[in-house]
């Protein structure tokens, strides 16, 4: 069995998602923007649009960018992720002087891949409107965001002409807490996103669904895994992992980064021995925020003193 990237896994302990909880979810993180001079639109219901009026990237002066020169962070959440949580990891980009594009995933968009490839279709049909098709874009991945952008990648993949003066677009991408393991593993990581009080049950259960659904299931993910580990992508990338995360093989993380590596891709890695899935910046709050500002600088993207 290939290795499963980037397919499911909340923080542990996080709230068990519904639907109504995305729509709470971003209801308090807009207001979270709002009282930091941000502007929220909610575009669809799992994609929301953060404008952010701040100071220049480029000169560092109080002037404001125009919508065509302001960098978009495309930000991709674990399940079930929280509006206090989320609105850490948007300040980071806020301080930038990015707007943040934050596109949420459902549960049923893995069980069942087609409806994921469509999700993907969809976000990648999203980046090409003329809100977004003259912006430089930043990618970071939550857990199941990496799936998620991998069924973009599919996308791509099948197209690349297609889609070149998308790919030229991303400048750099940021994978934290990408699930990379066995079925097994993906199975371990549904129990403890939808179901945590009865994780041995869902895990047997989801074994025997994606064993009944291969063709419809297995087969898609293989798919996803073949494109992931050839990036279509030649953009910097930057991975968060660590040694304990249940739903992470670190092992497994570190032999994509070197696959990547020997197809030239400029990679940076960040591991701890003990730390928390999604969990990485509340765990080590200083070593993370200093990876991604030399990240940052490494992409000519270096963060500013927030005028927040």
């Amino acid at each position: 069995m290939h290795s499963i990237v980037g397919i499911t896994g909340a923080r542990l302990g996080s709230d068990i998602y519904h639907p109504l909880n995305s729509l709470r979810a971003a209801a308090m993180l807009a207001r979270t923007a709002l009282s930091r001079g941000v502007t929220a639109l909610r575009l669809s219901k799992n994609v929301t649009f953060y404008m952010n009026q701040s100071v220049s990237p480029a000169s560092g002066c109080e002037s404001r960018l125009s919508e065509e020169q302001k960098p978009v962070m495309l930000m991709l959440p674990w399940l079930g992720s929280r509006p206090q949580a989320l609105a850490k990891y948007c300040e980071i980009y806020f301080r930038t002087g990015f707007d943040v594009l934050v596109v949420e995933s459902e549960v049923q968009e893995f069980l069942w891949p087609r409806w994921g490839l469509d999700h993907g279709k969809r976000l990648l049909e999203l980046l090409q409107t003329e809100r977004f098709v003259s912006r430089q874009l930043l990618v970071h991945a939550f857990s199941i965001g990496g799936y998620t952008f991998a069924q973009l990648l599919v996308h791509v993949s099948e197209d690349t002409q297609k889609y070149q003066a998308l790919t030229q677009r991303i400048k750099g991408q940021v994978y934290d807490s990408l699930v990379v393991g066995s079925l097994e593993r993906m199975a371990i990581g549904l129990g403890k996103t939808v179901f945590p009080r009865w994780e041995s049950l869902v895990k047997q259960a989801s074994l025997l669904y994606f064993g009944m659904f291969k063709r419809q299931t297995v087969d898609y993910f293989n798919k996803s895994i073949d494109v992931f580990h050839n990036n279509p992508l030649t953009a910097p990338a930057l991975f968060f992992f660590c040694e304990n995360d249940p739903l992470s093989d670190a092992r497994a993380v570190e032999e994509l980064i070197d696959v990547w590596r020997k197809h030239g891709m400029d990679i940076t890695a960040k591991k701890w021995e003990d730390s928390t899935h999604a969990g990485h910046l509340k765990r080590h709050q200083q070593e993370y925020l200093t990876t991604i500002d030399t990240f940052f600088h490494s992409l000519g993207m270096a963060p500013l003193k927030a005028k927040m």
